[in-house]
């Protein structure tokens, strides 16, 4: 099983991050990366194996950011390489998932008519594809994200960022769980519920179709039918 942890906050969020990883490596993965908002653009960090090696990588290069999201990954299309790893990106857009996208494939081949051609072989990495597409054409990022959804068949649990938007992050369910945290300025995103409980105590958890549109100060959900909700926190 695949790992989300996401955050928006005004600290720095990659230690974090990076503990939650660690929260998840029980559901088991082959890779762990993460992706962090850095000015006006987006620094990813990726690697095969334990999260140990990316906290590593980490230490190293020291990158400062107070929005980024992380993920681990347990292969189901693409073999467990370095370039499979999430997060994937595609121009502004960057994206980490969980679960399977059963059209990934037709999709690809509608954007290769608009050239536009995948580097990997995810099904993760079509998402980035068809994002920056709508964004291309003049879409905002979170329309952008909506449009992008509404072409998904499968499942999924999913959170993107955008370079140059350095207070936002979109998350959506259809299938697989995702739970928001709530924060004193600032806000969570996770696939599982103990990847969060360190870093808040007040969760809620997104229904199935629903879509959120996350900033440091606060999060608008919308369900299925595009109505804006309220879910419990708990």
């Amino acid at each position: 099983m695949c790992g989300i942890i996401a955050a928006a906050s005004n600290r720095n969020v990659g230690k974090l991050l990076v503990q939650g990883l660690h929260k998840m490596e029980y559901r088991g993965y082959d890779s762990a990366g993460i992706a962090l908002h850095q000015d006006q653009d987006i620094k990813h960090l990726r690697t095969l194996g334990k999260v140990q090696l990316l906290e590593e990588k980490m230490i190293a290069e020291k990158p400062k950011s107070k929005l980024g999201i992380a993920h681990t990954r347990w292969a189901t299309h693409g073999k467990p390489t370095l370039s499979n790893a999430h997060p994937h990106q595609f121009g502004a857009v960057s994206v980490v998932h969980n679960g399977i996208i059963e059209n990934f494939r037709e999709l690809r081949r509608e954007l290769s008519e608009h050239n536009i051609h995948a580097e990997t072989d995810t099904d993760t990495e079509t998402i980035a594809m068809l994002t920056g597409h709508f964004i291309a054409k003049g879409q905002s990022p979170t329309d952008a994200a909506r449009s992008t959804l509404k072409k998904l068949d499968g499942a999924f649990a999913v959170c993107f960022l955008f370079a140059g938007y350095d207070d936002l992050m979109i998350a959506a369910r259809k299938g697989s769980p995702l739970a928001i945290g709530y924060g004193k300025g600032e806000m969570f995103v996770g696939s599982d519920a103990i990847a969060l409980t360190p870093l808040t105590n007040q969760l809620s958890y997104l229904e199935e179709g629903d879509f959120a549109i996350l900033t440091r100060q606060s999060v608008d959900i919308h369900d299925k039918d595009g109505q804006p909700v309220q879910r419990e926190k708990r």
